[in-house]
């Protein structure tokens, strides 16, 4: 059986980056709109207005066009999706890709052809998560860049769904969906589209209360860019649809380098010729676009020692070696991993790497000599702190080689060679010869021929000539004015047919295939009709292509009708009678405290799952009722974990991730089968969701922490507020990651079957710009969750809660003592049965007060010193 040819989805973030993808051969372009609703809302994105325009041009090039409406929807906001949602149909748009599932459901009933794919912000990350996604009419999942090659053929061959994969650009450090640093401390919501990347930031790295002195490494969490060049092969293999480049953020020459390389890459993997020294080269070419260092991201599995470099995050190039010697305007510059060879020209010995864990680039990345540097071209030096805006750089003036290593010359402007020494990294990091490249690629205007024509002509002595031409998907006939007549010479034979009824030049088409069996031998027909009706039909063609498929677009207002059927499939529940304070613990005492506290019920996330139960059945035998978190993201060959929880026979359910949800849904409805609860990492910001969730079967939901007040009450208007809980008082679960700080900082292990698990053996946290210490947690599978230092509340909203209807009020412990916990219980019990004020409650129980976090736009939260003045 042939491996069907994956496709080549590039990104574009502006018009100038979508003509780069398209003249570098991509077979599909991501992007968003102005109008909002992206991941990118950085990015300038394309008009409604000129949508048909856009995808007309993307189509031209014989490719399809994705738009992203893939961030959370909140309640006010539906009808400006469902008016998105028919101008995208409309404009012929080949595919969206979503992350909520309102805009999946408003979708089917805007338009039931339009085709959706699942946006990895879903976090889909098992065979039980996609079942969820089909059931919402989604034909394509994209799978998280936390799974190896292995799970994802490991989820290939679970579902039918397509998969698409990233295979080259920036790596978040949390897994996409479930990250909410850029709320808690940067005031922009990533769900939202407004990335503040706290991943790219420095942080020290507490271990049991003291301070680790790292050197040079102060960016724990930023990730190496991700080239997983060598794993499209085996991708390929397993059937994957498509290749996904990130970059909607960077530019053209970026886009035209990544889209060009991947896919002669590929071009000769399915070949069975790939070319290694031209990937090598087209590596080095990428990284001098933008790189952070190249790894395999998890491609290849975790390796917690490699996807972390640490010492910057932005921007490097193609490293190129250390500096070995400074003299007036010239440094020598000498290969990390050569011997020296040359003469000392600049010095009398190589230098020393500097002491400490500081490694060369990772076996694999771009090496220097694929491309040498040239005058023109841009170095940097790390010297100074990488957030330095002024570091030292700039355009090299004169080369020279001197044995394995570099004479660089400079000039004017040029770098402050006062602050180079030896033994500082050098990297290539420009070269205007791409960009000069990348200019010409564009000047050459739209690509010409990318789609293949099949035709068909047939026509007897006395009739007029038909005419077939087929794109595959399109297809148009057309019949000449002027009958065939017998001819002196040839006439009409193939040759005359591909020179002047086939001459393509200058459309989007070219000739694949010909056929003149149904021609009778010997006619004529004068070449002005042929060119007549190759000029109709292109014409018909071309604007069949450009407009897309054909599709029933609804005109009349959708919104409320979808909303009616989802919630009459819900199952009614009594609205209870009493407010009712959950307890969410993470350890014994936690638990033990609960327990004195005389609370009905406990969440329990004991998140390594050790000693899970024993306590269940310490609660049990306290009278509490029972409920159990699960993992908050499962990847193939994980379902263990819902087993696990399955044979402890709990009351209920909370579900974190949409596998687990399906778990326990398909379960056979019974006694045995719990009370399910889902939780804030399912992302409910809207009633739509919401319906459906419950509709499905959920009992009860947990409000997203990406709503503010005003959004949280417009939700509970439009859905019933009683089937609500409300985070109380919690510590935000900041990022959750599938690499470990653990691992990476207090071993040389690459997982857990090498890393020593010193995790059990010591307790860190990261320390901010601010002075807050944010606790590292890890979960049964290595994960590691970084939750907010300081506990937020939403004790002001209690009164107005109570009086829509919410009766479940969630809080949640980290770290806290048996004391600590007592206290803010206490607080609590007293706020929800009328005995304190909210302002009473919030200082009794000693936290920030703050609904979720936001207000709208993010506030940044203040430094502990800011709250006790």
């Amino acid at each position: 059986m042939s491996v069907r040819r994956p496709e080549i989805l590039a990104p574009a973030g502006d018009l100038e980056s979508l003509r780069a993808a398209l003249a570098s051969g991509a077979d599909a372009v991501y992007f968003g709109l102005d109008e909002g609703f992206n991941a990118r809302a950085r990015a300038e994105n394309f008009s409604l207005e000129r949508l048909p325009e856009t995808v007309g041009l993307i189509h031209r090039a014989g490719a399809r066009a994705y738009v992203t409406l893939n961030t959370l929807v909140f309640e006010p906001e539906l009808p400006v999706v469902e008016h998105l949602l028919r101008g995208v149909a409309r404009a012929g748009v080949d595919a969206l890709i979503v992350q909520d599932p309102a805009v999946a459901l408003l979708a089917r009933a805007v338009c039931p052809q339009l085709e959706l794919h699942a946006s990895t912000q879903m976090t889909l990350s098992s065979a039980e998560g996609a079942r969820f996604a089909t059931g919402l009419g989604f034909t394509r999942m994209v799978v998280p860049r936390e799974l190896s090659v292995a799970e994802i053929r490991r989820l290939a061959s679970q579902t039918d769904i397509e998969l698409e994969v990233f295979i080259h650009g920036a790596l978040c450090m949390s897994w996409s969906g479930q990250c909410l640093t850029s709320e808690a401390w940067g005031g922009r919501s990533a769900n939202r589209g407004q990335c503040a990347q706290s991943c790219r930031l420095p942080y020290d790295l507490v271990v049991d209360g003291e301070t680790l002195d790292l050197g040079e490494v102060k960016y724990l969490l930023s990730p190496k860019d991700l080239a997983g060049v060598r794993a499209v092969p085996e991708l390929a293999d397993i059937g994957v649809h498509s290749l996904k480049i990130e970059g909607r953020l960077k530019g053209p020459q970026y886009v035209s380098s990544t889209v060009q390389g991947y896919r002669r890459w590929l071009d000769g993997v399915m070949a069975g010729k790939p070319d290694g020294a031209r990937l090598a080269k087209d590596l080095a070419e990428m990284s001098l676009s933008y790189s952070r260092g190249f790894s395999h991201g998890f491609l290849a599995g975790s390796d917690h020692q490699t996807l972390v470099e640490g010492r910057f995050p932005k921007h490097r190039g193609l490293y190129l070696g250390r500096v070995h010697a400074v003299s007036g305007k010239d440094v020598l510059v000498v290969p990390d991993d050569r011997p020296w060879t040359g003469a000392l020209g600049l010095g009398d010995e190589r230098p020393e790497a500097p002491a400490g864990n500081v490694s060369a680039p990772l076996t694999g990345e771009p090496d220097p000599a694929d491309v040498d540097p040239r005058p023109g071209m841009g170095v940097v030096f790390d010297a100074g702190a990488p957030e330095d805006k002024h570091e030292p750089g700039g355009p090299i003036f004169r080369v020279e080689r001197e044995g394995d290593a570099w004479v660089l010359g400079f000039g004017h402007p040029g770098p402050d060679l006062g602050r180079v020494a030896p033994g500082q990294r050098v990297w290539l990091n420009s070269d205007p010869a791409l960009a000069r490249r990348t200019g010409e690629l564009l000047a050459e205007g739209e690509p010409e021929g990318r789609i293949p024509l099949s035709l068909w002509v047939s026509g007897v002595e006395g009739s007029p000539l038909r005419v077939r031409m087929s794109t595959g998907r399109f297809t148009r006939e057309a019949v000449g004015t002027t009958l065939l007549a017998p001819s002196r010479g040839a006439g009409v034979d193939a040759a005359l047919l591909k020179d002047k009824l086939a001459a393509l030049g200058g459309t989007s088409f070219h000739l694949a295939e010909l056929d003149a069996s149904g021609l009778a031998p010997g006619l004529h027909l004068p070449v002005s009709e042929l060119k007549a009706l190759r000029r109709q039909l292109v014409a018909e063609l071309t604007a069949d292509v450009e407009r897309g498929p054909a599709r029933t677009v609804s005109t009349e207002a959708v919104e409320a009708g979808v909303r009616q059927g989802l919630l009459a499939r819900a199952a009614s529940r009594p609205a209870e009678e009493a407010p009712r304070l959950l307890p969410l613990c993470r350890d014994e005492a936690q638990l033990e405290a609960v327990i004195a506290a005389g609370l009905g019920e406990v969440e329990l996330d004991w998140m390594e799952m050790v000693g899970l139960q024993k306590a269940v059945e310490r609660a049990r035998a306290a009278g509490l009722r029972v409920t159990i978190a699960t993992v908050r993201v499962q990847k193939p060959g994980e379902e263990g974990y819902d087993t696990r929880l399955d044979r402890l026979r709990p009351d209920a359910v909370l579900v974190r991730h949409w596998g687990a949800m399906m778990h326990f849904l398909e379960q056979p409805a019974g006694a045995s089968r719990p009370v399910l609860h889902g939780d804030f990492s399912l992302n409910v910001t809207n009633s739509l969701t919401a319906a459906h969730l419950l509709g499905l079967g959920l009992d009860m939901l947990t409000v997203s922490h990406d709503l503010d007040s005003d959004q949280l009450f417009a939700l509970l208007e439009q859905a019933p507020a009683h089937r609500f809980a409300v985070a109380l008082h919690h510590h935000i679960a900041t990022f959750h990651t599938e690499h470990c700080v653990y691992s990476h900082t207090l071993s040389n292990g690459r997982d857990y079957k090498a890393c020593g698990r010193p995790c059990e053996k010591h307790a860190i946290a990261l320390k901010d710009r601010l002075g807050l210490e944010h606790p590292v947690i890890v979960d049964v599978g290595c994960r590691n969750t970084v939750f907010n230092a300081q506990a937020q509340s939403a004790a002001s909203l209690v009164p107005r809660l109570l009086e829509r209807g919410v009766r479940r009020f969630r809080v949640e412990f980290v770290r806290e003592t048996r004391e600590e916990a007592t206290r803010v219980l206490t607080a609590y019990q007293e706020l929800l049965t009328g005995r304190l004020s909210p302002a009473e409650a919030v200082k009794r129980a000693a936290v920030h007060e703050q609904f979720g976090v936001t207000r709208g736009t993010m506030q940044v939260l203040k430094h502990p010193a800011a709250n006790a003045r």
